[in-house]
C-alpha cells in the first residue's frame, strides 16, 4: 500500500512539473515559438475553439510565426483572436496566412517576463508540496508502523526533492532564455 502512494504521488508530481512547463512555453521569448499560441481561442461558428484546430502554425524565421488557416473565411477572427489575447505581437495577414513578427524584448520587459515564470514556478513548486502534504497524510492514517511510516516518509521527501529541483532547472533554463539577445 505505501509503495501505491509513493507511485501516485510521483506521478502527481510528474504532472506538475509537466503543467509547470507547458505554463513555461506560453510565455513569449525573443524567438518565434508556438506554443505561445496554445492559449488563443477563436470565436469560429459561435464557440470558442483552440487556434491549433483551426490552422497550422509554422516558424521560417527566428522571429517570426506563420498561421495558415484550414479556413480562409475564419482569417479575420483568427486575426482578432491574436490581437485581443495581449501577446505584444501585431499580426498582419495577406488575405491567405497570418504574419507573427516578434520584436526584440526591451530590458525592461524581460524583467518582467522573469517575474512572470518565476511565479509560474512557485505554483508548481506549490503543487508538489500539496501533493507531497497529502500523501504523507494518507500515510500516517494507514496504520502501519512507525518506521516504515518515516521510511517511506523519506523516500516520499526524495520524489518531492527531486522534483522541485527539476522545476528550479526549467526556470534557470526559461530564465536563460529570457536574458539572450
Amino acid at each position: 500500500m505505501i509503495d501505491e502512494l509513493l507511485a501516485d504521488a510521483g506521478e502527481r508530481m510528474e504532472g506538475s512539473v509537466a503543467h509547470t512547463q507547458s505554463e513555461f512555453s506560453t510565455v513569449r521569448t525573443g524567438r518565434a515559438n508556438p506554443g505561445i499560441l496554445h492559449r488563443v481561442h477563436v470565436d469560429y461558428y459561435g464557440s470558442p475553439t483552440p487556434l491549433q484546430q483551426l490552422a497550422t502554425i509554422s516558424v521560417p524565421e527566428p522571429r517570426m510565426l506563420v498561421v495558415q488557416p484550414y479556413d480562409v473565411g475564419s482569417l479575420s477572427e483568427i486575426e482578432r483572436a491574436i490581437s485581443s489575447a495581449s501577446l505584444g505581437l501585431s499580426p498582419s495577414n495577406d488575405g491567405k496566412i497570418i504574419r507573427l513578427v516578434f520584436p526584440p524584448l526591451t530590458e525592461e520587459r524581460r524583467k518582467e517576463l522573469i517575474r512572470v515564470v518565476r511565479n509560474m514556478a512557485e505554483d508548481g513548486r506549490v503543487s508538489v508540496r500539496s501533493v507531497r502534504r497529502h500523501t504523507r497524510d494518507d500515510l500516517e492514517s494507514l496504520g502501519e508502523s512507525e518506521d516504515e511510516v518515516r521510511r517511506a516518509e523519506k523516500q516520499l521527501q526524495d520524489v518531492h526533492d527531486r522534483y522541485i529541483d527539476r522545476i528550479d532547472e526549467l526556470l534557470e533554463n526559461k530564465e536563460h532564455e529570457l536574458l539572450e539577445v
